[in-house]
């Protein structure tokens, strides 16, 4: 009695979140189980249309496909902004981009916020974080990037403990990282291939308790060409197929790009394996939640252009698998109704009986998942608030906000309805109906689904410039510069 006792206190001077007792304890004659351990394995850049279990027949991901034989496999797991820092606010936080206020790479998360480390420690758990960060991010008037080199302050780990983290790089190779000292130190060969060992190192250590661990490589994300050898060997650009969406002026130079990609999601696919091996022989496997998936995709020469931030399955879509044999079962589960970035921690927390914060916005599916059902959700959203990079408004980018259903996809631009697919009669997006006559009552449909998510979220969708100036920020070198009919380009 005395230790529930203390287990209850803790809970009430717990001003923010819930507290699970740590330890397996008998209640009423039955053994309640142990705490699941977390482990999340985040790849950057990593589309849906490029992994075996989800039809691929170029690319070799053997481990992987194996992972989804004993996995829930979401079908339609859809990003909710197509690019890397917005998407990791809103998974830390199960919050919207609009509400953590990240929906521009390299602006800095709020340090007060409520986030997985802080939920996951408060309820007892050891956590760690290793790899790529991006939620640090720099101050108004310091220089574009300049904090991608430098080490990310205690205060501003939100809740991680164990610490080998780099803000951002793009070298995979022989690439540094800052300890929990803040001293920097360096991955040796292919850093995916070093940053796995030291999961592994990190899982072994905490196996005898509940533990949260984020893994986060930097590829599949571009420069493409720099995967180990012996997997950039194991493919011949000529023998990879293209999209039929990628225009034939561009299709030597995506199977280029595709050989490379692949070599990158072949090695992570190796990087898996250990993983999953590691995890089994510390004798965790059932009561361990094990996750992967990504930020975005990659367009790849689809529509003839390359990366993320559009609104086209090929960006908006990722891979993701969830095993947790203790409540989900030991075999393959699809999942077809759309799964939304913001839903990720709370389905978490649900599948690891913690309380979820009222400052989560996105929806708790654990319950559907346990009980082997469709999660009742008709629609994700996807958005843009503000072009940037890669597709700032010279480049064609445009501020968006639409929705993802299993069947459909509808998105309005400031002007108004933009874009709308069948994607079950047209996967591969080549046939835009927004404005054909007979597809109006559609149309009308899903703009209302598409009001009620905006409603829900308090978003107005308002000009980019709007949202830049309530937060504070400063566009990064030109990238607010634009055409005046640059809304009109190309609809």
């Amino acid at each position: 009695m005395r230790s529930i006792t203390l287990i209850l206190l803790g809970c009430l001077l717990s001003l923010n979140f819930s507290c699970k007792p740590k330890e397996t304890e008998q209640h009423g004659g039955e053994e309640t189980p142990p705490p699941p351990n977390i482990v999340f394995i985040l790849a950057d850049q990593w589309r849906a249309q490029s992994v075996g279990f989800l039809g691929n027949k170029d690319v070799i991901t053997p481990n992987l496909d194996s992972l989804a034989k004993e996995s829930t496999v979401f079908h339609n797991a859809v990003t909710v902004m197509a690019v890397c820092a917005p998407w990791r606010g809103s998974f830390i936080s199960g919050q919207y981009p609009l509400t953590h206020g990240v929906f521009y790479n390299d602006k800095p998360f709020p340090t007060e916020a409520t986030t997985i480390a802080k939920i996951y420690k408060e309820a007892g758990y050891q956590t760690g974080y290793i790899g790529k960060w991006h939620l640090n991010g720099h101050a108004r008037g310091e220089e574009p990037f300049s904090a991608r080199n430098k080490p990310v302050p205690k205060e501003r780990r939100q809740g991680f403990d164990y610490w080998k983290v780099r803000e951002v790089t793009h070298n995979y190779n022989n690439s540094y990282y800052f300890d929990e000292e803040n001293q920097k130190q360096f991955w040796e060969g292919y850093d995916a291939f070093s940053q796995t060992d030291s999961a592994i190192s990190y899982i072994n250590k905490n196996k005898d308790s509940p533990f949260l661990l984020v893994l986060s490589w930097g590829p599949p994300h571009d420069p493409y060409h720099t995967a180990p050898q012996a997997y950039r060997d194991m493919y011949e650009p000529s023998a990879l197929s293209v999209r039929p969406n990628v225009p034939e002026e561009f299709q030597d130079s995506a199977r280029n790009v595709l050989a490379n990609y692949y070599a990158h999601c072949t090695a992570l696919d190796h990087a898996v394996g250990d993983l999953l091996k590691a995890v089994d022989q510390a004798g965790i496997a059932d009561n361990t939640i094990f996750v992967f998936t990504s930020e975005h995709g990659d367009m790849i020469m689809s529509k003839g252009m390359l990366k993320k931030q559009r609104p086209w399955d090929e960006s908006i879509k990722v891979p993701m698998l969830i095993r947790y044999p203790e409540k989900l079962g030991k075999g393959n589960k699809a999942v077809y109704d759309p799964i939304n970035t913001p839903d990720l921690l709370p389905t978490l927390l649900g599948l690891s009986d913690l309380e979820i914060p009222e400052s989560i916005e996105g929806t708790d599916f654990s319950s559907k998942l346990i009980a082997g059902e469709e999660l009742g959700n008709e629609a994700a959203l996807i958005m843009l608030p503000v072009p940037f990079h890669e597709w700032k408004f010279l480049n064609g980018g445009r501020e968006y906000r639409g929705v993802r259903t299993k069947k459909y996809t509808y998105v309005r631009d400031l002007l108004g309805p933009w874009l709308l697919y069948d994607n079950e009669k047209d996967p591969y997006q080549m046939h835009n109906l927004v404005d054909m006559p007979q597809f109006s009552q559609l149309k009308n449909h899903l703009d209302g689904l598409l009001n009620e998510k905006l409603k829900a979220t308090n978003d107005e969708f308002l000009p980019a410039d709007e949202y830049m100036e309530k937060w504070n920020y400063l566009y990064d070198r030109n990238d607010s510069i634009r055409d005046e009919n640059y809304l009109s380009i190309n609809r």
